[in-house]
């Protein structure tokens, strides 16, 4: 059904509609001016007033908040978490603990003598926790940088391209203490292939240096460590020393001999490895 307006009608609408905006401009002179200066703000001007609004910032998810390696809880440095390990420098943002070794990959020879040698141990007194993976260091453990890591890595690379892969031998077992004391390491010592390891070391000193970071002890003693205890049980532990090597030297079918095949150094930063496979 079509609807018709009169001419009164619509005039009336009209008259409202034109009182109610002069009623309004009359109210409200300031709001003119507003509008009018709002106007003749330049656009940068604007888009930088509207951005300086404060906006509400939603909360992170905790999946990405565990991301990112660098962003460790609190908790982390808490000592009975870890066995009672107690951290040789403190956790900072962009801090990296990085440390240059080869890694052994045990046999199941090895892992049956390990076995003896914690029963042994135990009885003496002294419980001993195997270490998680198996290798042979060659650098101290450093800080590095995070923004340090890729020039870092590759002048280690650059320095390893003359260096050739070679085998070394270890059978002795000695005690070792870190330099903070707070843990006794009980280890393979290298028994061939010193002079290669050495070779290597020059190099990873060379890139230490570049850094600023502390180089290997200068008259080293490369092992493997094996297991490990809290505290300096050194002077204890030295008291039956020969009593564990017997082990190591009467092994089934004759004495010992863990074979390291040096192909591949790696440097492990934060949980980053980096691997450099050696020349044949």
């Amino acid at each position: 059904m079509l609807v018709s307006y009169s001419s009164s009608e619509k005039d009336g609408e009209a008259d409202s509609e034109a009182a109610a905006t002069a009623t309004n401009n009359r109210s409200s002179p300031g709001r003119r001016r507003e509008e009018k200066e709002d106007d003749s703000l330049p656009a940068s001007k604007k888009l930088k007033t509207e951005e300086e609004a404060p906006k509400s910032r939603l909360p992170l998810p905790g999946c990405l908040l565990t991301m990112f390696p660098d962003e460790v809880d609190p908790q982390t440095d808490d000592s009975s978490l870890h066995g009672g390990r107690i951290r040789s420098f403190k956790h900072e943002r962009g801090n990296w603990a990085t440390y240059v070794y080869f890694p052994y990959r045990p046999e199941e020879e090895f892992d049956e003598l390990l076995e003896e040698l914690l029963a042994a141990a135990a009885n003496r007194g002294v419980a001993l926790t195997l270490q998680k993976e198996f290798h042979l260091s060659l650098s101290q453990t450093v800080v590095l940088r995070h923004h340090w890591i890729q020039p870092f890595t590759q002048s280690l690379r650059a320095g390893l391209a003359a260096c050739r892969r070679f085998v070394c031998c270890a059978w002795r077992l000695r005690v070792y203490c870190n330099a903070e004391k707070t843990r006794t390491f009980l280890g393979m010592e290298v028994s061939t292939g010193h002079a290669q390891l050495l070779d290597v070391v020059r190099v990873v000193d060379k890139t230490m240096t570049e850094f600023h970071l502390e180089t290997f002890y200068k008259d080293p003693s490369f092992h493997v460590s094996l297991a490990w205890c809290v505290g300096d049980q050194t002077l204890k532990m030295k008291e039956f020393i020969l009593e564990l090597q017997s082990f190591v030297d009467d092994h089934d079918d004759g004495a010992f001999m863990l074979r390291l095949d040096c192909a591949e150094l790696r440097c492990r930063t934060g949980n980053k490895t980096f691997r450099f496979p050696l020349e044949t």
